[in-house]
């Protein structure tokens, strides 16, 4: 964890990163207007459906608004040394869905319906705890009388890292939205990477950094998911 000790803006590493992901969006609107679905179909053994472009649209927009938060994130609220090695890391993370999503989509017919807007809700929801905490965080952390403090406001009075929720939801959303039952795979995976690893590694971490401070507020507030865990 000494690595969110480190402050640098990584330029290069920032930009590697997002030429990949330039490349996962181009991948993403082929396998879902282009041939990709058929060529994906043929080789996947899977039997593309028709009637399903209101989905597709969808996805797509998610990939889109996912690539221009994470743009945002990385330029201008995120202060830590990128390693190398995440350069690659990250946008393989990504491909899960980028590319993972497009591909559930491509068997399932019919047009969303009430789960389509319900799968919006989910995706704006996330999106907003996510970025819309680490705004607020930001904009606390420049204040010069919070310097060395942990912030405990906003949205992460109701979860230790409520971030890592809002990502679960924008991609329970995205799982919807599919309409494939075996998409829920993808959120399931991201739920136990966050509540077994990641969560606990930062926790311990930030421990460390604040000692008594992070023990009342690890206390009172949840880890993950707000009052519940």
């Amino acid at each position: 964890m000494e690595l969110y000790g480190q402050k640098s803006k990584s330029i290069p590493q920032k930009v590697i990163i997002h030429l990949l992901e330039i490349a996962l969006l181009y991948l993403s609107y082929w396998i879902l207007f282009g041939q990709g679905g058929d060529w994906c179909a043929a080789h996947l053994h899977i039997t593309p459906a028709h009637g399903n472009e209101q989905r597709r649209v969808v996805i797509f927009a998610f990939n889109v608004i996912i690539f221009l938060r994470l743009a945002y994130m990385m330029f201008f609220l995120l202060k830590r040394k990128i390693p190398w090695e995440e350069s690659i890391s990250v946008p393989f993370a990504f491909a899960l869905y980028y590319i993972g999503f497009p591909l559930f989509v491509l068997p399932v017919s019919g047009q969303a319906g009430v789960s389509g807007y319900l799968a919006i809700g989910l995706f704006a929801l996330g999106c907003t705890l996510n970025t819309g905490g680490e705004i607020l965080r930001d904009r606390w952390k420049k204040l010069p009388e919070n310097k060395g403090r942990i912030y405990t406001g906003g949205f992460f009075r109701y979860a230790r890292h409520i971030n890592y929720f809002g990502d679960l939801l924008w991609v329970s959303g995205y799982a919807l939205m599919t309409g494939n039952i075996y998409s829920i795979t993808i959120p399931v995976f991201l739920f136990c990477f966050f509540a077994f690893y990641n969560a606990p590694m930062l926790d311990k971490y930030l421990k460390e950094k604040y000692g008594p401070e992070y023990d009342s507020y690890a206390a009172h507030t949840a880890m993950l998911i707000p009052f519940i865990y």
